[in-house]
């Protein structure tokens, strides 16, 4: 049995627990890894109203290269993505906004398999996941549809989503 339907379902149950994880920190901003992180802040977004600003990955056989807004300075970021499998994107992510002067960063998945969170604790200050599998799996294993897409369907979902 799947733990997620799909991937604005693993957003739902992330939802309360990124809202838990927030309580106190200043000018929280929710930042979805493009494409797959968008899903599931739509998810996130039924259950909690925070403004938006997405993260370009580019990724190639080198790694991924994540570009950072200038607006994220001094801010709490949470970088939501699909789920950690490698962490690649999660690093990168962490080191782009380090470098950009975010205030406060959390990592809020679906899935942080517990090799992986025992390496990105050391960058983050909170990571916040619904299910923390032992050991790493395809990501695909914990979603009945694992809906993934691409970059242009990304920034539609981007679009139709309320503003700040």
């Amino acid at each position: 049995m799947s733990d997620f339907a799909n991937l604005v379902d693993g957003g739902r149950q992330l939802g309360p627990l990124v809202r838990e994880a927030l309580a106190g920190l200043p000018d929280p901003v929710l930042a979805p890894a493009i494409p797959n992180g968008v899903p599931v802040v739509v998810g996130i977004l039924e259950s909690l109203a925070l403004p938006v600003e997405p993260l370009p990955v580019q990724r190639s056989d080198a790694g991924a290269l994540v570009s950072v807004p200038g607006s994220l300075a001094g801010r709490t970021v949470i970088v939501v993505d699909d789920g950690v499998e490698t962490g690649t994107v999660a690093r990168a992510a962490l080191v782009a906004l380090r470098q950009a002067g975010a205030g406060t960063v959390v990592l809020a998945v679906p899935v942080c398999p517990q090799e992986a969170m025992a390496d990105l604790q050391h960058g983050y200050d909170q990571i916040v996941s619904v299910v923390r599998p032992p050991a790493r799996r395809d990501l695909a294993w914990h979603y009945a549809n694992f809906d993934t897409i691409d970059g242009a369907e990304a920034l539609r979902l981007l679009e139709s989503m309320p503003g700040e």
